[in-house]
């Protein structure tokens, strides 16, 4: 089904792939013949082909959980007008802030900003960002860089990035963002999807395939091959979006006359142009995808990758939950009692509620399908539920027109409007325990409502919305689309933007300083950040052991979201579901800070200092967190920022995760160390880290430095590594985050 070819392979004509490199050009000569490079090299400022690229986009994407802080920080660090198209959608926060004012309050300052600084606004419930996004910004060739980690537009000609807000912000000042030039592994489709195969199936199986082992991580997806032509435009997009689960720099499609018809439906033919691998291309690795094989799948708790196929699980359900369960006790101790084996009733699985969502599941055709299958049923009137979100309002015109909303309806589907909130715990929550099957895009822990600390657990599994409307139509027992007998004969979907011309502000190019913000009162400017100083000594204030640390663990989603235009509200949430003394630790520690900047140095903090020989008067103090691979999931800059309002200087761990999750601490002014693969880490809470020397260090283009581990046993040597730093990074870092760094050179 996913084979993986690890070396390197030639795609010559676009046509035939080849592994011996007799007679062709070098690796590196025909890797510009990607389409990946292609693009890449058309965005490069320098345009030097050199190993390092500083991009330009073409246009950007927020959300209203990540704009307003993006528009305030680049405020700070001299914004005058948006240079790009910049879309602020309202998705995300589209829910009432219950007992007071908070979202609108976001939504109208996106509203002002738009006015004034000559951007896009989005107004609630009209579409998800990435649907937008497709629909009114993407053209082949170009790049769109978003706040959100599914900016993901590859299957549309065009490359999209996600990135935390201060890499938004380095573009609205006409600045870039800055890469190694990447490797990129050609996704090789072969064959044509069986009826009742979705796009989830296919993208699950893939993240399946490759995220463990990181066989993408920070590499180019470039799908090409005979399977492309048979897969519609929508399950393209479903499979695309959900190639950030892979870890992925970013991904890029060929295209072909259903991307050209796409772009005709949304009367944008211009945004068309055929994009086709040059004669002789070369790929770092492969990924070969036979779709005729593909089987109806599902991703378990706590990760799209941890999937199987619904009849493996059907097949075995004991022994997989089982496992699942067993997990969850790893990760949260005796916080919860899970029990997912009561799911299983007369030897098969039987989900609690069903979800078809968002940028991956909302899409006309996989509400299509799921209409089809459930036409003249009824999901009954127990404890089951089904919720369908298209995810635009033009998607959901189109689903009245052509009576697929009716039919949902009829069989007791709730439908609602666009919102991302069932991705990351803002709507339809699932009950304690409750076992949630969703086309959606994540199902990490800690986040679709799970509160551990609280003894709540909220067990979600990702499924294509085929077989999760035979699942409904089954009474809630796990059923593949595969399965059953079924033919979709609705309208193909046609786009109307009348609504859109009635609501969306589009400024662009338009912008009119004289226009005032408008603030509420939960919008709060961001606090001091101070330079970093000669030494560094930081306390471990949370050290996670888990093998991977995701952003919803950093600083957790649903209840926060209303807080994201508030630095220090928000920044008591951080790590609150994973080491809830997370904030109390670092509060004490910054102000502890604020006395030996005082001349008042605390006494253990003079201990620690004594114990290597260094002065209080030009060493930092600050919080540390260690984890062993932090920062999967959402590009969301608040992992980063809540540690630096609370006082965070630094990150130790073995390799992080992700770029933007690095990304994000470097502008936040958080030092991003990792440590040797076979650095033994026994530290605990308490214990000290100082890294003498290090402001110099980090201005002089040094890699890796000394420092010293200061514990009640003693003082113990440890390397620390920070390395692939651009000059700019070096300087943010000096200066104690990008907004400083901006202020130093007005």
């Amino acid at each position: 089904m996913v084979e993986l070819i690890p070396h390197g392979v030639y795609l010559l004509d676009g046509k035939t792939v080849v592994s011996d490199p007799t007679g062709l050009p070098s690796p590196d000569e025909s890797r510009e013949n990607t389409i990946t490079y292609g693009i890449l090299r058309a965005h490069d400022v320098d345009g030097s082909k050199g190993k390092k690229m500083r991009i330009r986009f073409d246009a950007m994407v927020s959300h209203d959980i990540t704009y307003v802080g993006i528009i305030q920080t680049a405020r700070a660090s001299g914004l005058e007008k948006f240079p790009i198209p910049y879309a602020m959608t309202n998705c995300h926060n589209s829910l009432c802030a219950v007992g007071g004012t908070i979202n609108e309050d976001d939504h109208v300052f996106g509203l002002s900003a738009a006015k004034k600084y000559g951007g896009i606004y989005v107004p609630a419930n009209q579409a998800v960002i990435h649907q937008y996004a497709r629909e009114a910004l993407t053209a082949c060739g170009n790049m769109i860089l978003g706040s959100d980690s599914h900016t993901r537009y590859g299957s549309l000609g065009n490359m999209g990035v996600g990135e935390g807000g201060g890499e938004l912000v380095k573009q609205l000042l006409k600045n870039t963002w800055d890469i190694n030039a990447p490797e990129v592994v050609l996704v090789w489709l072969e064959g044509k999807p069986r009826h009742g195969v979705g796009p989830h199936d296919v993208a699950i199986s893939l993240v399946k395939a490759v995220f463990e082992s990181g066989f993408v991580k920070n590499k180019v997806l470039e799908f090409a091959g005979p399977g492309v032509k048979e897969l519609p435009i929508d399950f393209r997009n479903g499979i695309d979006v959900m190639t950030t689960e892979t870890t992925c720099l970013s991904s890029i499609w060929v295209t072909d006359d259903t991307v050209k018809e796409y772009f005709e439906l949304h009367r944008r033919p211009e945004a068309y142009r055929e994009l086709t691998p040059g004669k002789v291309a070369y790929y770092d690795s492969m990924i070969r995808i036979d779709l005729s094989t593909q089987e109806s799948m599902i991703a378990l708790p706590f990760h799209p990758s941890n999937a199987y196929t619904i009849h493996e699980l059907q097949a075995d359900p004991v022994a997989i939950l089982t496992a699942v369960e067993e997990d969850a006790r790893k990760r949260f101790g005796d916080k919860i009692q899970i029990d997912l084996l009561s799911k299983i009733k007369d030897g098969k699985v039987v989900a609690d509620q069903a979800l078809i969502a968002g940028c991956s599941g909302g899409t006309y055709d996989n509400l299509s399908e799921a209409a089809t299958i459930l036409k003249g049923k009824s999901i009954g009137n127990d404890y089951f539920t089904m919720s369908c979100y298209p995810q635009s309002t033009p998607v959901y015109l189109a689903t009245t027109r052509n009576h697929i909303a009716e039919e949902l309806l009829e069989a007791g589907v709730v439908i609602k409007p666009a919102f991302c909130g069932p991705c990351f715990g803002a709507g339809d929550v699932p009950s304690n325990n409750g076992f949630s099957i969703r086309h959606t895009t994540r199902n990490f822990p800690n986040r679709e409502g799970s509160k551990p600390g609280q003894g709540q657990i909220s067990l979600v599994s990702l499924m294509d919305a085929r077989s999760i409307a035979a699942t409904a139509a089954n009474g809630g027992v796990l059923t593949a689309a595969t399965d059953i007998e079924y033919e979709d004969v609705h309208k193909p979907y046609t786009f109307d933007d009348r609504i859109y011309k009635s609501r969306i502000y589009n400024g662009f190019g338009k912008a009119d300083l004289s226009v005032e913000l408008r603030y509420g009162p939960n919008i709060k400017d961001w606090p001091t950040m101070y330079p970093m100083e000669e030494n560094m000594l930081v306390e471990l204030a949370a050290v996670i052991h888990d093998p991977v640390t995701t952003t919803d663990e950093l600083i957790p989603s649903g209840e926060t979201s209303s807080y994201r235009s508030n630095p220090l509200k928000l920044s008591e949430f951080a790590l609150s579901r994973r080491v809830p003394e997370y904030v109390g630790i670092s509060k004490r520690i910054q102000a502890e800070d604020l006395e030996r900047r005082a001349g008042r140095v605390p006494e253990h903090v003079a201990q620690a200092l004594k114990a290597v020989g260094a002065s209080a008067e030009n060493t930092s103090f600050g919080s540390c967190v260690f984890a062993n691979k932090p920062g999967d999931g959402s590009a969301r800059e608040q992992a980063a920022s809540c540690q630096k309002v609370l006082g965070g200087d630094a990150n130790i761990c073995y390799e992080y995760a992700t770029k933007r999750y690095r990304s994000n601490c470097i502008n936040w002014g958080i030092v991003p160390f990792t440590i040797a693969k076979e650095t033994s880490f026994d530290y605990e809470p308490g214990d000290f880290v100082f890294v003498p020397g290090l402001r110099k260090a980090v201005l002089a283009g040094a890699e890796e430095i000394d420092a010293q581990v200061i514990t009640k046993d003693g003082v113990k040597p440890i390397h620390l590594y920070f390395q692939n730093l651009t000059a700019a990074e070096r300087d943010i870092l000096a200066d104690g985050c990008l907004m400083n760094y901006y202020k130093n050179r007005k």
